[in-house]
């Protein structure tokens, strides 16, 4: 008896579930190294990136759109709550602080959960998106502490205020296959060197991810014709299962992303 999604399953969604088993393993290692876990949040960033890239190149499948949310929950909601969980933890113990970071760490991955159901259902089909994208909130946050920021109060407030600005309507532009490129690859040396050079490539992925968050929906709007010879955004999956509107698009203003 074979699974059922033989014969259903595409490349991108490979891929995909990539992401949501790192980000499992992110939420695991914060019993083991706060810092590995946010490096694993960053690694499946990487992977949140890959599929769209992957269902461009080779097409997408009918329910894509909907295994990359779920994949999102567990990699960009649910993983980063416990890494703040986790923080919280180890610098608090078993006080009525921690209690208050399982809080605001449940209030982050409820947002997270509600926008990225917005986003499925209610979001315009093309390279916007509404609210600020689960990735890059998680992105944000891991690069935070890689970076030197370990303070849990700081880091809960930050996570506050982005279970906040995940729901808002501020529309933020997909990047342009270039950027999302460079962005990639400073993601993956934050990931497999986060204190070479005094942390510089954390810090770079920090300056380039609050520089979107702020700029972004003033300043970054493109012609896509400036991107790519086929004119296309980096998460623009369009043609995937002949459906004629994206099936892979992903979150996050950091790798080709944007839930």
């Amino acid at each position: 008896m074979r699974p059922r999604f033989v014969g259903r399953f595409g490349v991108a969604d490979g891929m995909t579930v990539v992401n949501a088993a790192v980000g499992f393993a992110a939420a695991a290692a914060v019993l083991v190294d706060p810092g590995l876990s946010a490096r694993l949040v960053l690694l499946a960033a990487v992977a949140d990136g890959a599929d769209g890239v992957l269902a461009r190149r080779f097409g997408g499948t009918a329910f894509g759109e909907h295994l990359d949310s779920l994949a999102d929950v567990a990699s960009f909601c649910v993983a980063p709550a416990l890494f703040l969980v986790g923080i919280a933890l180890e610098s608090w113990g078993q006080t009525t602080g921690t209690l208050v970071a399982v809080a605001v760490a449940a209030l982050f991955v409820a947002m997270g959960v509600v926008r990225l159901g917005l986003y499925t259902v209610h979001d315009p089909k093309g390279p916007v998106t509404v609210g600020v994208p689960t990735t890059l909130a998680a992105t944000v946050l891991a690069t935070l502490y890689l970076a030197g920021l370990t303070d849990p109060t700081a880091l809960l407030g930050i996570a506050a205020a982005f279970a906040y600005l995940m729901v808002v309507t501020i529309p933020y532009p997909d990047l342009l296959v270039r950027d999302a490129l460079a962005m990639g690859a400073v993601q993956a040396l934050a990931v497999l060197a986060p204190t070479a050079f005094s942390r510089l490539f954390p810090r770079l992925l920090l300056f380039a991810a609050l520089a979107y968050l702020i700029l972004a929906p003033d300043l970054y709007w493109r012609d896509p014709d400036d991107d790519t010879e086929d004119g296309e955004y980096a998460d623009d999956d369009s043609t995937a299962a002949g459906t004629g509107t994206p099936t892979e698009a992903t979150d996050g203003g950091q790798t080709a992303t944007r839930r």
